[in-house]
């Protein structure tokens, strides 16, 4: 694809490069990251925790130590990267997360476990970094459809993660495996060194541009709150899913059909979100939030009523391609609502969000599905969608005023 002067007038002159090597260096972060999920319990054992509980207790924590840690730094990155530069902090971040990930497969207790999921939250955010990145160097009139490819790389680490988690440790073993995945962001670490082009020019032309009078606008609030009940919809199920598809297929295969369920909704996402990017750049960002926000409402309604585990896959599936448009639409309404100078921060703020949605989620979908029953999980996360479409269209109006 050849870059016009129109292509080029308010973003990098690189602009395709770089989308090329964050989405390489998003996907292989993002597996190295998720590709503990199935072996997880067992290290935990093999660290020294004894008993169901502990192990469950402690595999919880080590898991979500990493996200926790993420959601305080994520806008110091983001501030940081608006004032030393964006390439620095992804050059900071794959450098981190290599060496954090490598001592992971060292690690002699659980302790040792935790404390460096944490670090590695701490070090890392490549893939938030880019999106950063991608969304203040890609000229404005493309900038829905790169953040759709974007999201598509990122939510495709996250399907290949645990699959390349569940084969490698029979093979080369758990601590290999980490040595493996620390070595495979280390190539992302060179590539980003040498390859990612920023060019500062870009980013001025667009600070010299009339900017919003406040950072915290009615149009970014709303894509806070927005990014948090994405996350709270894709995360709210988990907890209950496995018990879920036991009440409709035979036991041997419960896990089977649950992770197929898994797969299905991201899936659909990795499908949908550069399309849904790029009718976000004609059609406006903001009407296929509130489309995305509808359709997905509308379809947790009959996943309370199935009564096949094949229908259940179907609906996920589906799922997954009406929210597979919002996250790269959030980031442009975002960028296109501050300033240039700020972005960084406010795209940092919106990851956070989202780090916040990814905590609430499970615990709301376990205390609910636990004293409840699992129908109403799935009907009140169909009603949190339609009050979060309610919202966006007021916001919109208020916007537009």
């Amino acid at each position: 694809m050849v870059n016009t002067s129109a292509d080029i007038a308010d973003g990098s002159r690189f602009w395709q490069r770089n989308l090329f090597v964050c989405v390489f260096g998003s996907f292989t972060t993002i597996i190295a990251m998720t590709l503990l999920l199935p072996f997880l319990p067992l290290y935990v054992e093999q660290l020294g925790a004894v008993g169901h509980a502990a192990i469950s207790q402690w595999s919880g924590v080590a898991y979500g130590a990493t996200f926790f840690s993420a959601a305080f730094t994520a806008p110091l990155w983001g501030r940081l990267g608006d004032r030393y530069g964006r390439k620095l902090m992804l050059i900071r971040a794959s450098l981190g997360m290599a060496v954090a990930m490598t001592l992971l497969g060292m690690a002699q207790s659980v302790w040792q476990l935790v404390a460096l999921r944490l670090l590695a939250g701490l070090l890392g955010g490549y893939a938030s970094g880019s999106m950063i990145l991608v969304a203040t160097q890609t000229p404005k009139a493309r900038t829905g459809w790169a953040l759709g490819v974007m999201s598509s790389g990122i939510m495709a680490g996250n399907f290949a993660g645990p699959l390349i988690g569940g084969t490698l440790p029979p093979l080369i073993g758990i601590r290999a495996t980490f040595i493996v995945a620390g070595a495979a962001i280390f190539v992302s670490f060179l590539a980003t060194s040498f390859l990612l082009k920023e060019e500062p020019g870009a980013a001025q032309r667009r600070a010299a541009e009339p900017a919003p009078d406040a950072a915290m606008s009615k149009p970014v609030v709303a894509m806070l709150i927005t990014g948090a009940l994405l996350m709270i919809a894709n995360m709210s199920i988990e907890p209950i899913i496995t018990l879920y598809v036991g009440q409709l297929v035979s036991f041997s295969r419960v896990t089977l059909v649950a992770g197929f369920a898994m797969s299905a909704a991201a899936l659909g996402s990795i499908l949908s979100a550069s399309r849904l990017g790029k009718l976000a750049d004609r059609s406006g960002h903001w009407n296929v939030i509130i489309g995305c926000l509808l359709a997905a409402a509308l379809l947790l309604i009959p996943q309370a009523f199935v009564t096949q585990g094949w229908q259940l896959v179907v609906l996920r599936f589906f799922m997954g391609l009406a929210l597979g448009g919002l996250l790269p639409c959030i980031a442009s309404v975002i960028r296109h609502n501050v300033p240039d100078k700020i972005a960084g921060k406010m795209l940092g703020y919106s990851t956070s969000a989202q780090y916040v949605g990814q905590v609430a989620g499970p615990l709301l979908g376990g205390v609910i599905g636990g004293h409840f029953g699992m129908r109403p999980v799935f009907l009140g996360t169909c009603v949190l969608l339609f009050i979060g479409a309610l919202y966006n269209v007021v916001a919109r109006s208020a916007a537009a005023r």
